[in-house]
């Protein structure tokens, strides 16, 4: 039992991980409809960033803030440069344009902060929580970040007048378009947002999988079973999609025999063919009816 309830909080904690990286993903997606194939290599170079900020003697938590909002500017350049112009394109040009952006991303951050592996430091310790054995301190912290950030957004989205513009540019643009909401704009505050998200997925799986500019392929992965397993149109149900992907990766792992680390990257590919294929809706997503 005690090998049990370990598991369920591990997995929760990364779960936290994959539920920020879903987020990202799910933003994205409602705004432009399109998969951003880049995000985790996005949250990476930011993750970089607040590296870099730290090493020239920048505190954790200064590097942290300031790495959000270069994050969020970083996205709003990229959507006005590179995916505004693309916007009444086919899908294979845009998706060409998201590949394009995870290999220079890549090929840019080698370039400055070369392969090697990085440590990279956590704010929260490694201690156990409160004396347990089970979760550690930074554990603990990453699912209280990313709790603190989906109620955040909630707040945002719900109470305010620019998180009002956001939705209904993204459920009914036309509409918006009609009571004057300016649904480009709103695109590229979905992109900025986005980037500051998945910037926060980097900054505290970093502590974890070490700092290097390949680290965040896997999590990216993750997060599209989460979001796909949640639900594309549902940001709670990413949020929720990253948790339970979590505990069904550490379970998996510990009780089916054969499956070890290499295994589990397969698995969470399988959940999104599973997923796709009995509920495309996702478990909290609401299935997309068009007009014809």
């Amino acid at each position: 039992m005690e090998l049990f309830t370990n598991q369920v909080l591990a997995g929760i904690a990364t779960g936290a991980i994959y539920a920020c990286m879903a987020l990202a993903v799910v933003m994205i997606y409602q705004a432009i409809d399109h998969l951003n194939f880049a995000q985790g290599e996005m949250a990476m170079f930011s993750t970089f960033m607040s590296w870099q900020m730290m090493q020239w003697g920048v505190p954790y938590w200064g590097a942290f803030i300031l790495t959000l909002a270069l994050s969020f500017a970083g996205g709003i350049i990229i959507e006005r440069l590179l995916f505004k112009p693309l916007a009444k394109a086919p899908v294979l040009t845009n998706v060409a344009g998201f590949i394009a952006l995870y290999a220079i991303v890549n090929s840019v951050a080698g370039l400055i902060w070369d392969f090697t592996i990085k440590q990279y430091p956590t704010p929260f310790g490694s201690s156990p929580f409160l004396g347990s054995q089970l979760i550690s301190t930074h554990q603990a912290g990453m699912i209280g970040i990313t709790l603190l950030m989906l109620i955040l957004l909630f707040v945002f989205f719900r109470f305010t007048r620019v998180g009002l513009a956001m939705r209904a540019a993204a459920s009914l643009p036309e509409s918006a378009r009609l009571v004057g909401i300016n649904t480009s704009w709103m695109i590229a505050l979905g992109w900025g947002m986005a980037a500051a998200i998945g910037s926060v997925a980097g900054m505290m799986i970093a502590p974890v999988v070490f700092l290097e500019p390949n680290m965040m392929l896997g999590v990216l992965i993750y997060g599209f079973a989460a979001a796909v397993l949640g639900g594309l149109t549902s940001p709670f149900g990413a949020v929720m999609g990253g948790f339970l992907v979590g505990i069904f990766e550490n379970l998996v792992g510990t009780y089916i025999p054969g499956v070890g680390n290499e295994l589990k990257l397969p698995i969470a590919l399988a959940l999104i063919i599973t997923v796709l294929v009995v509920k495309p809706a996702g478990l909290f997503g609401r299935p997309i009816v068009k007009r014809v």
